[in-house]
């Protein structure tokens, strides 16, 4: 066999131990990159001659072999859309707010320039110019750093996503829209940032009193985006494989721009009421007072990603139910259900048996399952006999399909399901299956692509005895209703038997680790082309699984971003008070005093924020909700992503704790 480099590591190491015995071939070689995921695949790829079209069942015939890929459905676009746009706005909000870092030192830099002979426009252009240049510089460390980091992406595996480097790589249209959009955007919130700043020769005027924000065109924006997204209510269904993008996308993009523009209003209103407290708590209601935008655009990035993660999680709860579905299978009878082919009774208790004596099996149930056929000639405009299924297991194993009245070795019954789960109504049975007649075991009219009848002897048959009694079917462990005919192994030879095949459903002992590892080394010693499936009580679709996992690794990423965001900020605005706050540790002031000052102005406007992302969050979630006509399954989806903020608040100011005592010290009232 040829290996993948994580599988071979796995198998010399003592981890590896249960898995090298299930795995007893000769390692030739290794798989290169092109035949894996990702550096962490556990791949390998074994020539057997074992393996023939009857026994293929599902497994790759050639590399490269694959199933092909089902469409999308719209529930599962409409989440991906969705959280693209909520993952992506963030990072606009950090671009815009960045640019605005060190504005009040580059505005007294204009002033020189004033006092030189600069004009107004010209010192809008060297504006203009600064913020280019270092957007530009940005870009360039930005690649660099992308390129570093590229190399060790297999190095690591978030939420089992693992990638080889040469994997990672930006499609050209979407790194070329990247490029240009981060210049033009430095740009054009430098211009818009100065139209409230006279920069004059002997200093920079700012007005004392700003004009109060206006509340009318921010709702208009959150009116904007909902009127996009309401006709869109009730038309994404889970049996399509489109949506309406355009809509969507503009909808909800206006939707968290508008709750991101109200933002700064409602923190200037909410601080302008706070007022008496504690002296840190009056230091940071007034330095907010002062300066609220600042504040804002700091903690705007959270907004936006906590609206959209609140509305993205009551998506996926609303969603889960329609991907997350129960299988019928009772995990409490058996966990492990194994099938063999070709095995007679004697053979199907030799396999228990073995299964019996393996480490961490409990108990080992099984059955050989075949058919039999109503012998005669086919009735008119029948191209097919008919046959009912047969299942040959001692007492305790027959238990598991039917309601028993009694059971000894000897006895036949007939199951019946009632046609339950669409199966066979009960006439189609009895009419093959019934005490007292006489059936076939072998096709007595094989069709000409299958096996063909043995010439050296009559069609062996079988006389259900005339006692047999007629029992009721109950869900076997894997969650089905069989139906048949149900035998002890003394009451039929199943060497007679056609085309069969042993089931067996084992259940673990949950104190012995790795059972279930262990009990499929046993199935593959006896067989290695056995199919082994756990049992499992409900069952979660690939498709919704694979988008989770892409969503929560640029969730992460995202949160990253915004934490990243709001300690710069805070850093930031701490260099711009240096002198500041080197004068109150010069007066008196208590550093702790100082310090918890800088904790509150950090958690007001997080805590307004979030309170505001929570109200627009929950709104937009019931709004998307609604377009797959959707209920809400849990409001209370917001307290995780209330309690990530109130721990950035606490990493923030611990993180931003150094800087503030080194800008504390005495030479902080130096000046040129």
């Amino acid at each position: 066999m040829l290996v993948s480099p994580a599988l071979r590591d796995l198998l010399d190491s003592p981890e590896g131990a249960l898995l090298r015995e299930r795995l007893p071939y000769e390692v030739a070689g290794t798989l290169g990159k092109d035949g894996l995921i990702g550096p962490a695949d556990l791949r390998y790829v074994a020539h057997v001659d074992f393996l023939d079209t009857s026994n293929l069942d599902g497994r790759g015939e050639r590399f490269g072999w694959s199933v092909p890929e089902e469409p999308m459905n719209a529930f599962l676009l409409l989440l991906v859309v969705v959280a693209c746009v909520v993952l992506l706005l963030p990072v606009l909000v950090f671009v815009a707010t960045a640019v605005r870092f060190g504005g009040e030192q580059r505005d007294r830099r204009l002033a020189a320039f004033r006092l030189v002979g600069a004009d107004v426009p010209m010192t809008r252009r060297i504006a203009a110019g600064e913020s280019l240049a270092g957007a530009l510089l940005g870009l360039l460390v930005g690649a660099g750093l992308f390129a570093a980091a590229r190399r060790f992406a297999g190095s690591f595996t978030l939420w089992d996503v693992n990638a080889f480097p040469s994997d990672v790589v930006p499609l050209p249209a979407l790194a070329a829209l990247a490029l240009v959009t981060v210049p033009v955007a430095s740009v054009v919130v430098t211009l818009v940032a100065l139209r409230g700043v006279a920069i004059e020769p002997l200093g920079v005027v700012r007005a004392a009193a700003p004009r109060r924000r206006r509340l009318w065109w921010r709702l208009l924006l959150l009116a904007a985006g909902a009127a996009l997204l309401a006709p869109l209510m009730g038309r994404v269904s889970v049996t399509e494989t489109s949506i309406d993008t355009v809509p969507v996308v503009t909808g909800t993009a206006l939707f968290l721009i508008g709750l991101t523009t109200l933002l700064p209003w409602l923190v200037e209103a909410g601080v302008k009421r706070l007022h008496a407290g504690p002296v840190a708590w009056q230091l940071a209601v007034r330095r907010l007072q002062l300066s609220s935008g600042t504040a804002a655009r700091a903690v705007s990035g959270i907004v936006v990603a906590a609206t959209g993660a609140i509305a993205l999680q009551m998506l996926f709860q609303a969603m889960e139910k329609d991907f997350t579905l129960p299988t019928g299978a009772d995990s409490s009878r058996a966990q492990i259900a194994v099938g063999f082919h070709g095995k007679t009774s004697d053979e199907a208790r030799a396999v228990t048996a073995r299964f019996a004596r393996t480490e961490g099996v409990a108990e080992a149930m099984a059955v050989v399952e075949a058919h039999v056929w109503r012998p005669g000639p086919l009735e008119k405009g029948r191209d097919f006999a008919p046959m009912a299924p047969l299942r040959v297991g001692d007492c305790p194993s027959l238990r598991e399909f039917a309601t028993l009245p009694s059971c000894r070795d000897g006895d036949v019954f007939v199951l019946l399901a009632h046609g339950a789960q669409g199966g066979p109504d009960d006439a189609r049975i009895t009419e093959v299956a019934r005490a007292g007649a006489t059936v076939a075991l072998r096709d007595p009219h094989p069709p000409e692509d299958g096996p063909e009848r043995p010439a050296d002897g009559p069609l062996p048959q079988w006389r259900i005895p005339a006692g047999a009694k007629t029992v009721d079917s109950r869900p076997d462990p894997t969650g089905m209703y069989q139906y048949g005919v149900l035998a002890t192994p003394s009451a039929i030879d199943t060497g007679l038997l056609g085309e069969s095949y042993a089931q067996n459903m084992i259940r673990l002992d949950p104190a012995v680790p790795d059972a279930a590892d262990r009990a499929r080394n046993t199935a593959a010693a006896i067989d290695p082309t056995a199919w082994v499936k756990d049992l499992k009580e409900t069952e979660r679709d690939a498709a919704f699984s694979s988008v989770r996992t892409g969503i929560l690794v640029g969730s992460a990423l995202t949160m990253l971003l915004v934490a990243a965001s709001l300690l710069v900020t805070t850093l930031e605005q701490l260099r711009d008070r240096k002198r500041l706050l080197s004068s109150l540790v010069a007066f008196g002031t208590r550093r702790s005093t100082l310090a918890l000052s800088v904790l509150w102005q950090t958690a007001v406007p997080i805590a307004l924020g979030l309170a505001l992302a929570v109200a627009g969050g929950l709104g937009l979630g019931v709004v998307l909700l609604k377009t797959g006509g959707q209920p809400v399954q849990d409001w209370w989806v917001f307290l995780p992503v209330v309690g990530i903020g109130a721990a950035l608040i606490a990493l923030v100011t611990l993180v931003s704790m150094p800087a503030l005592w080194r800008l504390m010290r005495a030479d902080g009232l130096r000046t040129e």
